[in-house]
């Protein structure tokens, strides 16, 4: 496949098939739709990984929502075992007294996830819900405002739909799974 990285690990199998996203997408929008209406929804996705994601997803609500995004850097050695992260580009939206909802393409352990809620809470919102393509309930080490999800995973190794190996894939429409990695 061309959109992996050259030499690297291949696709063993597809996790879940582009019409599996579509259509559980299509749910979580629906979902969200009945929630949020009638409210002042700012939809912030975390870069680069919830790119994909989050563009169907806001298409899926149907409802005006403001959308915004939020990147972060790994500090070599420390972001797997504290969940401490480097914002490298915060949210430009006002969201004091609004409801937000973090939009993530993976959660494993939610150190790094507890970390953003952690930096949102500070700009004052209504309330933080998060909504994640794929979660690993067995790796979370503390609870989060997951309100939504795509599908549960395991610790297999990803790529697609946002997922990449050193940035590559993140444009495959499915997420497959690894046969290994780099």
């Amino acid at each position: 496949m061309d959109k992996l990285p050259e030499g690297g690990a291949g696709i063993k199998r597809k996790a879940f098939t582009e019409e599996q996203i579509k259509e559980r997408v299509l749910e979580i929008g629906r979902q969200i739709t009945e929630d949020y209406k009638g409210e002042d929804l700012v939809v912030i996705g975390v870069i680069k990984g919830a790119l994909y994601f989050m563009a169907d997803l806001t298409r899926a609500i149907d409802l005006p929502v403001t959308v915004d995004l939020i990147g972060f850097g790994n500090i070599p050695g420390t972001t797997s075992k504290t969940g401490v992260v480097r914002i490298t580009k915060d949210i430009d939206t006002d969201i004091t007294d609004k409801h937000v909802l973090i939009v993530e393409d993976v959660i494993r352990t939610g150190l790094t996830t507890a970390y953003l809620i952690s930096n949102i809470e500070s700009k004052k919102p209504k309330d933080i819900s998060v909504c994640t393509m794929l979660i690993n309930r067995d790796r979370m080490l503390l609870p989060l405002p997951v309100k939504y999800y795509g599908f549960e995973v395991d610790d297999s190794w990803l790529i697609g739909y946002g997922l990449d190996l050193k940035e590559k894939g993140r444009n495959i429409p499915f997420i497959g799974e690894l046969s290994g990695k780099e």
